[in-house]
């Protein structure tokens, strides 16, 4: 991803349009890859660090539908996570995105926002400049500064 800007009133990294190409086919095909590999209705949410076909993830059972409550392991486990597997995706790829893949529609859901700060966190401990992208079946949209993208029919080129 480019370096994000950073705004005063934000430190998470955020995405600004327009977005240079490698941003935008990687998660054009972080779309793709969600729409092909998982056609249930229902299912958890994913955090990929890396790009499409060759990234690591970690699946949230505490955001899964009919998790136990009291689940959630906390922001402190959650940046651990975000740490691993951002360290993991440097080895792998270049220039490593974030994306978070889950049901719904492109809005600010619950389990963003549990994801957004450690992932801050994370990126910034190990001095890279990604952010948190939140990838839908319909697209995909950065939390922070709002920057998105949508399609009504995708399909491989």
């Amino acid at each position: 991803m480019p370096a994000p800007a950073t705004t005063r009133t934000s430190l998470h990294p955020a995405l600004q349009a327009p977005i240079d190409r490698h941003t935008h086919v990687v998660l054009r095909h972080a779309v793709l890859d969600l729409l092909e590999t998982d056609s249930r209705r229902c299912f958890p949410s994913v955090l990929h660090a890396g790009v499409p076909g060759r990234c690591t993830w970690h699946v949230d059972e505490s955001a899964a539908p009919g998790a136990e409550a009291g689940a959630d392991p906390g922001a402190g486990m959650r940046a651990d996570v975000v740490l691993a597997l951002l360290r993991r995706a440097s080895v792998l790829t270049p220039r490593p995105c974030l994306w978070l893949t889950r049901p719904g529609e492109l809005t600010p859901h619950d389990t963003d926002l549990r994801w957004l700060g450690p992932s801050a966190w994370a990126a910034s401990a190990l001095g890279m400049p990604v952010g948190l992208v939140v990838v839908t079946r319909r697209g995909w949209f950065d939390p922070v500064s709002g920057v998105r993208r949508e399609w009504r029919r995708l399909r491989r080129r």
